[in-house]
């Protein structure tokens, strides 16, 4: 198959509900990575914990991997190869390589791996979720170190900028990536914020950057008691829901074209017109 930027290429977001089970969460990530492959998706983003979701937020330390190497490392790299597919690996906990005295955290990473199983790209989530309304309660610095780079790398369409679920309110890292076809924000909203501002957000990061924006989230009542909000989804440069999965694990697909980019661009130049420097 040509991979000619101008040739359509075909990519899958995966919505799951995962459980406090690691090896559950990896076979039943196997078995939705197979579907989008048979379909013939050849990029496939998996959602923020897809392999983990303790009852409370320290269990994910018990998990955690040295980078390089790890069973949840493995099963990412060995489905790239089995399916010839591109996986960006939602996010996995890594260990902290220089950990501060008394420091019990971990890296929230996305590790990319090319339909080689080679790892091509690594990003660690930079901005971390803090919300309290109610009885719910989140502070992810807690337990999770913030990453400080931003990331991206080359596929064979264009440009891919890594981003993770809170993220997604910061604008600035996005213009950071710089001309991208495509980002992508793997996620495990709530249900009360997603609810909210999920699909604005996306929508909005998607017609700013005039680029594809496509999102794997966590979606439904996890085994934990969390609720998360779904809506996986793949949205145009115009901001077009092109395909949408409310709640529930399965496969959310389209194809990214250069030639949709370029006549958004064109008709309406504003990637071009952009005068502030965001660096």
């Amino acid at each position: 198959m040509s991979d000619s930027p101008n040739t359509p290429f075909r990519v899958a977001a995966l919505q799951m509900v995962s459980t406090p089970d690691r090896e559950r969460n990896l076979a039943e990530a196997g078995r939705l990575i197979e579907e989008a492959a048979g379909d013939g998706a050849r990029l496939v983003l998996l959602p923020e914990y897809f392999c983990f979701m303790g009852h409370k937020d320290s269990d994910k330390l018990a998990i955690r991997e040295p980078y390089g190497d790890g069973p949840i490392q493995r099963f990412l790299a060995e489905a790239a190869l089995k399916h010839d597919v591109w996986i960006i690996g939602g996010t996995l906990p890594l260990l902290v390589p220089d950990p501060a005295a008394g420091e019990n955290r971990v890296l929230n990473t996305t590790l990319v791996f090319d339909p080689r199983g080679e790892e091509v790209a690594r990003y660690d989530k930079i901005h971390l979720f803090n919300f309290e309304k109610g009885a719910e309660s989140f502070d992810e610095a807690r337990t999770i170190r913030p990453g400080t780079e931003v990331r991206t790398f080359e596929a064979p369409f264009g440009r891919v900028g890594l981003s993770v679920c809170y993220d997604l309110r910061f604008p600035e890292l996005y213009r950071r990536m710089g001309d991208c076809a495509l980002m992508v924000v793997p996620s495990a909203f709530t249900y009360t914020t997603g609810r909210a501002h999920w699909q604005i957000l996306l929508r909005a990061r998607a017609i700013e950057n005039q680029c594809y924006v496509l999102a794997a989230a966590q979606g439904g009542e996890h085994e934990n008691g969390r609720r998360t909000w779904g809506h996986s989804m793949l949205i145009d440069p115009w901001g077009e829901v092109m395909d949408v999965r409310d709640e529930g694990p399965g496969v959310v697909a389209g194809e990214i074209e250069a030639e949709r980019i370029a006549s958004v661009r064109a008709s309406l130049p504003a990637w071009r017109h952009r005068v502030l420097d965001c660096g």
